[in-house]
């Protein structure tokens, strides 16, 4: 009976976030805001009819940790290296200045030491996955604004990081308990770090490459690789969220992280759903959750308004220009989810009361909610205001030089089709993007080192962004599933250039009205090669050695290259005049 009571928690969990987060989804609110509402509808606030025991327990503490692997897998260093020092100065004074005025805001509003400590540590973090999620869905990701935020996420990971470690101390009131524990903290997470740091070179690349085609195998080896850097750190007596962020972080450095993320997002997902579900359910009462109401609606203004005038003054001082200053404050002014995920690990560890958990839920609840609003029409907020902001303005702003791939060239799929048009459309366009998810096509593109690639599915959003998809002046698609190549061509701008492929002839029809500007379709391409050669043949003899030479000279590249050893592809090398000729 235990087993079904538990069940059904879960089930109710389950169906309730889901009608709770289409709700939220018809708002514009982000699911994480629906997911805590659930907890709280369910928990005693409400109806009281699901406890945080049990599976619900284990379930939210795998999200946790999943949470921060995913975290840990999107932590590409490449992707800010080039502002790399100014996001640096950045990211230390938003930590320092923002723990600060937490810190005084707390204070002031009457909280005892240890539960300011908690509140300050607490409330410096960005809402990471709704502020990337937004800015993805705006296209503004690989902007300026974007950049520096993404950075400034990233290293507030790692504080992050640090804090939940913190909290696996004993004693946060002890001066000399907190030091012992950072101590050892960055001495095993240094250990740790080398480990992950030398795997990403020397063990995954060959791993993932030998089983990346496996898309079973694929996923499974990536999450036993964050288990076993979650036994590893419980060995070094370090928390489960300290392994799972430095195991995604070693696997973030490979050229399959953006495969890996989309597929252990819904998983991530899932587990996130039960994970702040649990927050709700862990507070107490409706009194609960409303005793510090009003220092919480006072410290959410107070902290928007501080949050986004520390992070402009910040952007502003590393020369960046007043617009650019301005949307990545007005992007940074939420306090994050992960305010939850530090409250709810003070919690348990006795440091603070449920009371003060009720405090940081609605301080989340109400920046997530607002700041939603203000990312969506950021630009139209600045157009507003620009005329006071100038006055800001000192003319020695940094020029932003790139936003990432624009009018180049995607090939989609790295094969016969593809291939042979890859210069071409180097020439033309500049830069070339190929997706693909056949190792041995990557490693060849490696090898080549003359184009771009990006590895993976390309169903998977999180590819398709990668390769600049929506930028793109050229798209040559070799798949023939309709589907995908309907969805391509949804997803291009409206005088992007594509080229897809098909089989039958009404995929073809189908294509050309959702805009193709040519359906390649190999078997009349086929028809009208041998017709050809065959003219040739009859009438033209050189001509026709001349094109077999062409032919047969790309074929043996491709087979060398890829080291075949398929007896159907030797064949193919083989040349047809050494058959004897027909004709005499």
């Amino acid at each position: 009976m235990v087993e079904v009571a538990l069940a059904a928690d879960f089930a109710l969990i389950i169906v309730a976030a889901t009608a709770i987060g289409l709700v939220a989804r018809q708002l514009g609110q982000p699911t994480i805001v629906a997911y805590i509402l659930t907890g709280v509808v369910l928990g005693p606030v409400l109806l009281d009819v699901v406890t945080a025991e049990g599976l619900v327990d284990h379930m939210a503490e795998l999200g946790l940790g999943f949470l921060l692997f995913l975290l840990g897998l999107k932590m590409r260093i490449d992707d800010i290296r080039e502002i790399f020092a100014p996001i640096s100065n950045i990211a230390i004074g938003q930590t320092v200045l923002q723990t600060a005025l937490a810190f005084i805001i707390a204070l002031a509003l009457g909280f005892g030491t240890v539960e300011v400590l908690v509140i300050a540590l607490a409330t410096v973090f960005g809402a990471t996955p709704i502020i990337v999620k937004l800015l993805t869905d705006k296209d503004e990701i690989t902007s300026l604004p974007g950049k520096i935020d993404v950075g400034v996420l990233i290293i507030q990971d790692i504080y992050l990081v640090i804090v939940l470690a913190l909290f696996s101390a004993d004693e946060l009131g002890d001066a000399g308990e907190i030091t012992t524990t950072l101590a050892v903290i960055f001495v095993m997470m240094g250990f740790i770090l080398l480990f992950s740091i030398a795997s990403s070179r020397y063990i995954l690349p060959t791993l993932f490459r030998r089983i990346a085609d496996n898309k079973d195998v694929f996923l499974i080896v990536a999450i036993a690789w964050a288990f076993l850097f979650i036994a590893v750190a419980d060995v070094f007596e370090l928390s489960v969220e300290v392994g799972a962020f430095l195991a995604g972080l070693s696997l973030a450095q490979l050229p399959y992280s953006k495969e890996l993320q989309d597929r252990i997002t819904p998983i991530t997902d899932f587990f996130i759903l039960i994970f702040f579900a649990s927050i709700g359910l862990q507070i107490e009462s409706a009194a609960t959750l409303l005793t510090f109401w009003q220092e919480a609606v006072i410290a959410s203004i107070i902290l928007m308004i501080g949050n986004f005038w520390i992070m402009f003054y910040l952007i502003d001082r590393e020369g960046f220009s007043v617009e650019t200053s301005f949307l990545g404050s007005i992007n940074m002014v939420q306090v994050s989810e992960f305010s939850l995920v530090v409250g709810a690990l003070a919690l348990a560890q006795g440091f603070i009361d449920d009371a003060v958990l009720g405090y940081l839920t609605l301080m989340a609840l109400l920046t997530m909610t607002v700041s939603t609003y203000l990312i969506t029409y950021n630009h139209a907020i600045f157009d507003r205001l620009e005329p006071w902001f100038e006055r800001f303005e000192t003319g020695d702003e940094i020029i932003e030089t790139s936003e990432g791939y624009s009018d180049h060239a995607v090939a989609i799929g790295f094969d016969e089709v593809t291939e042979p048009a890859l210069a071409l459309l180097q020439d033309r366009f500049g830069e070339v993007v190929v997706i693909d998810r056949k190792t041995e096509h990557i490693a060849e593109l490696d090898a080549e080192g003359r184009f771009d690639y990006v590895f993976g599915d390309f169903r998977h959003s999180e590819v398709r962004k990668a390769s600049g998809l929506s930028k793109a002046k050229f798209v040559l698609s070799s798949t023939v599933e309709p589907d995908v190549n309907e969805a391509l061509l949804r997803e291009v701008r409206d005088d992007a250039i594509v080229f897809v492929e098909a089989e039958r002839i009404a995929d073809a029809h189908r294509l050309y009205e959702r805009g193709a500007a040519y359906v390649i379709m190999n078997t009349y391409l086929t028809a009208e090669r041998l017709s050809h050669y065959l003219e040739l043949y009859f009438n033209d003899r050189a001509a026709f050695d001349r094109a077999i030479e062409v032919d047969i000279g790309r074929i043996r590249r491709r087979s060398r290259r890829m080291g075949a050893h398929d007896s159907s592809l030797v064949d193919l090398t083989i040349d047809p005049r050494d058959l004897g000729d027909s004709d005499e």
